[in-house]
């Protein structure tokens, strides 16, 4: 499958010594990545956000797998190793598969609630759930979903899951038969940060998965933040960015 050359949006200096990309989730693009490309163009970085395959004004492909969304991460021109990658949901789980291929692609890597795992039932909530907001989810409808959101993480969000594809929506979740990256980020081999939903029913990764992983892999710590669920930085932007800043200057 040939990889896909992925538009994307960016906030801050070409010109900043510090480069980060940033990965949205499943129904999404790089528009809704806006707080924290902002909160990172603030603290002196560049960011640069995809729209991957599907999804903003990428192009649509025959093909959603894991492993293909990563090829395409990688195709993403940078002089040098990124100095972080953050990824949401599935762009989490992109960005291990992306980091499996090609060790060393970031030298850092955040995750915010990955989708490393997704079993049959979780599949078909996935796909159901999608589906379901591509066709009928409105500004009204998300805010009475979200009340304590941003306005503009209501109106971006609602306008992303628009934008994409129906067909991607659908076989991000069918091509993947066999979602499972757990090995892949128990072998991350640079410092990861992964930010845990608090509200387990709201949570694609659960204590399971974070037990096992940094059981096996010393570079992979987590972060949970009260009264959040698979949004965390949209459910608590602020403390969000705040625990980003501190784990950045605590490896500086």
């Amino acid at each position: 499958m040939p990889i896909v050359d992925l538009p994307t949006t960016t906030w801050g200096s070409p010109a900043a010594d510090r480069v980060a990309l940033l990965i949205h989730g499943l129904g999404s693009d790089a528009s809704t990545l806006w707080r924290i490309g902002e909160h990172l163009a603030e603290s002196g970085w560049y960011a640069i956000a995809v729209d991957q395959r599907g999804h903003g004004v990428a192009p649509r492909t025959s093909r959603y797998r894991i492993e293909d969304y990563a090829r395409d991460l990688l195709g993403v021109a940078n002089p040098r190793p990124w100095d972080v990658a953050i990824g949401h949901s599935i762009g989490g789980a992109n960005l291990v598969e992306a980091s499996a291929m090609k060790p060393g692609f970031a030298q850092r890597i955040v995750l915010i609630d990955p989708a490393l795992h997704a079993g049959p039932e979780s599949r078909e909530q996935i796909r159901t759930n999608q589906l379901a907001n591509h066709a009928s989810l409105t500004v009204e409808k998300q805010r009475e979903l979200n009340p304590h959101w941003h306005d503009q993480d209501i109106e971006l969000s609602v306008a992303a899951v628009h934008r994409a594809s129906a067909f991607a929506l659908e076989h991000s979740v069918t091509d993947n038969h066999d979602w499972d990256v757990l090995a892949e980020a128990a072998a991350i081999t640079v410092p990861t940060l992964i930010f845990q939903a608090s509200k387990a029913e709201l949570a694609r990764y659960r204590d399971e998965h974070a037990d096992a992983i940094e059981a096996a892999n010393p570079l992979v710590s987590r972060s949970i933040i009260d009264e959040t669920g698979h949004n965390v930085h949209r459910d608590a932007p602020d403390e969000f960015c705040r625990r980003l800043s501190n784990w950045f200057d605590a490896r500086s």
